[in-house]
């Protein structure tokens, strides 16, 4: 018990810890959701961008503990996997905005949907839009970030370095 509670102040571990969240949460909120389109409930509309709004946002902790973890990740990781750390970081920065935004029209839609009820269902598509792309971009971080540690998911050279400065 006293390495699981060491390993919690470790940011490093949290980040493979939650990692999951924002992909596997998300995913099932997005089913959610459209399900909740298909019935056509407002409520249940509104439960379903919550929750995609929910684990888009569990994007933040993620990210936090990456950036939080990023040096002892390179210093634990091969050349390869050094190459794959700055390319899953790369691709971090550049796609958590996505996160954010799909996090902010969920919740807008869901607040908008009990005053302007005419405007939950635009918003709702727009929400699934953004998470299915969100899901996409996730995917995409994972696929870098998985590569770190485990070189038999490597099926090619490692990325380019990228000129820092």
């Amino acid at each position: 018990m006293s390495a699981f509670l060491y390993d919690l102040q470790r940011p490093e571990c949290i980040h493979v810890l939650i990692n999951h969240l924002p992909l596997t949460g998300l995913f099932a909120a997005l089913l959610g959701l459209i399900g909740c389109l298909t019935i056509r409930k407002r409520a249940a509309v509104s439960l379903g961008m919550g929750l995609v709004s929910l684990f888009s946002l569990s994007a933040w902790p993620v990210y936090v503990y990456g950036e939080q973890g990023y040096d002892r990740g390179y210093s634990m990781a091969d050349q390869d996997g050094d190459a794959y750390l700055d390319r899953h970081k790369e691709l971090g920065e550049r796609w958590i905005w996505l996160f954010y935004l799909t996090a902010g029209v969920g919740a807008v839609g869901m607040a908008a949907g009990w005053r302007r009820p005419k405007w939950q269902w635009a918003l709702a598509l727009a929400t699934a839009v953004l998470a299915a792309g969100s899901l996409i971009a996730g995917a995409v971080i994972a696929d870098a970030g998985g590569k770190v540690r485990h070189p038999e998911f490597r099926n090619g050279p490692p990325p380019a370095a990228r000129a820092k400065g």
